[in-house]
């Protein structure tokens, strides 16, 4: 008798999937190709990042996207958003940067198994998202899905990683934290790359705490949109993204 393997609940399924959706979801980002694209448009490989995310939301005016990329200096924004549109629309860049997607998920994981199982739970997961106060994911979850198992399954990725990337920051701040501070406590390398400077801003135990409820926010509020998936699912997503994680590292 074959022994009960014990249901995935779906605070496990966060637990073990939100990490490698963060970390595969931007894979691409910065990867050579990606960043030769970006040059073929004049833009450099933080320009295209920029305009790459941030044109699914349109040609819209800085100050929308420093809304919703909330951890980065709004200057810095600014300057990069304005001077990169000025060389590409933001839509146009937006399709090339998704393609770039693709691309890489056509390149780096033509071989993992099970990828239109995984992409059918992604595409569960997405259509039972509540969209409202979720502009960045919301636009992203726009774009049409290409009909190759890798090259969707990594833009179901993306989708999925600004999905908990805009949960999150509405998480932070309904904790009271800024994204200045959460930017700094959780990738304090990072800080100074996202144009807040070299100096440490002041944190106290209080901002540790509020974003540990960010956190757990953040959970609570991804969590019906991951419990559509059975049993099953869960496990196939787990074991698919760690097959991805292996495919994406070699």
């Amino acid at each position: 008798m074959r022994p009960t393997v014990p249901a995935v609940t779906t605070d496990e399924l966060i637990a073990a999937a939100a990490p490698k959706i963060a970390a595969l979801g931007g894979a691409f980002y910065f990867d050579p190709k990606t960043l030769a694209t970006g040059k073929e448009h004049g833009l450099d490989g933080f320009r295209f990042y920029f305009l790459g995310r941030g044109g699914v939301m349109g040609d819209v005016e800085p100050n929308v996207v420093v809304s919703a990329f909330g951890y980065f200096n709004p200057a810095l924004v600014d300057r990069l958003w304005t001077t990169g549109r000025e060389k590409l629309a933001p839509p146009a860049a937006a399709a090339a940067y998704i393609e770039c997607c693709r691309q890489f998920g056509r390149e780096r994981i033509s071989d993992v198994a099970d990828l239109e199982a995984f992409c059918n739970a992604a595409e569960a997961i997405v259509a039972a998202v509540d969209p409202a106060g979720l502009t960045l994911y919301a636009g992203i979850a726009a774009a049409p899905l290409p009909d190759d198992a890798p090259g969707r399954a990594m833009q179901l990725i993306a989708v999925l990683r600004e999905l908990r990337g805009s949960i999150h920051l509405v998480a932070v701040r309904a904790s009271g934290l800024t994204g200045q501070i959460a930017q700094f406590l959780r990738r304090p390398n990072d800080y100074a790359s996202f144009g807040w400077g070299d100096t440490a801003p002041d944190v106290t135990d209080e901002d540790r705490a509020r974003l540990d409820r960010a956190e757990a926010l953040t959970n609570d509020i991804v969590g019906p949109s991951f419990a559509v998936v059975d049993d099953k699912a869960a496990d196939t997503t787990v074991r698919v993204l760690t097959d991805i994680e292996a495919a994406v590292g070699s």
